[in-house]
């Protein structure tokens, strides 16, 4: 399916799993900011939405309850990534407040999640660079998982390599991260487009970019 028809799945299935204040948030507080992240980033890069949860609700520090806009949680990770933008209310907003952000920032921090950012207009005009930043933090995380594979230690450097950097990789790049040989490296790179683990992005008898291929993504999805 498409990004519409996911979406709406998406949507439909967390509705109908909420009751309460829960579903209030989620009905009143996801709007054309959260849509436009998930449309414009999340899915350009995985083409799903698994693992990722919509106002999610974790305990406030004032023993309360909070919201993020997304919670991206699987075994040992959690990460939380807020779409804010610039109104009105900012400029309104009093220095209490302020630090009473900071504080709940914070603790989230301290109590596990990584916190993630961006603004509304950096979701619009920069989607590639809010990509970027997705796919390094996740990559961070889920780098780990090649350690299951078959792969050889250098052909999982390589591809860990990819992942942080989240965006193509040359060859050069390669030889100067693991301190190998031109000769070794074209190799290793050969071997990794054969097992379909990269694609070339740039270049046709002579390759100068490559790209991570979905055998890659498919432990992030």
């Amino acid at each position: 399916m498409g990004f519409e028809e996911e979406y709406q799945a998406f949507m439909n299935a967390h509705l109908q799993a909420r009751t309460g204040e829960r579903l209030r948030r989620l009905q009143e507080g996801h709007n054309q900011a959260e849509m436009l992240f998930l449309k414009q980033v999340w899915w350009p890069l995985f083409y799903h939405f698994r693992y990722l949860h919509p106002e999610y609700e974790v305990n406030d520090f004032k023993d309360g309850k909070r919201y993020l806009d997304f919670a991206y949680i699987r075994p040992a990770i959690r990460i939380c990534f807020e779409v804010d933008g610039y109104g009105p209310h900012l400029k309104n907003i009093s220095r209490w407040q302020f630090s009473d952000n900071l504080e709940r920032q914070n603790q989230l921090v301290i109590d596990g999640w990584t916190v993630i950012r961006f603004s509304y207009d950096q979701v619009k005009e920069k989607p590639r660079q809010c990509q970027q930043i997705v796919q390094q933090v996740i990559g961070q995380w889920l780098g780990d998982e090649l350690d299951q594979t078959s792969l050889s230690f250098i052909e999982k450097e390589v591809l860990r390599l990819a992942i942080r950097k989240g965006e193509d990789v040359s060859p050069k790049e390669v030889e100067e991260y693991l301190k190998l040989c031109d000769k070794t490296v074209k190799k290793v790179l050969t071997q990794l487009v054969d097992k379909k683990m990269l694609i070339p992005a740039s270049g046709i008898k002579r390759i100068r970019s490559y790209r991570l291929g979905d055998h890659v993504k498919y432990p992030i999805r």
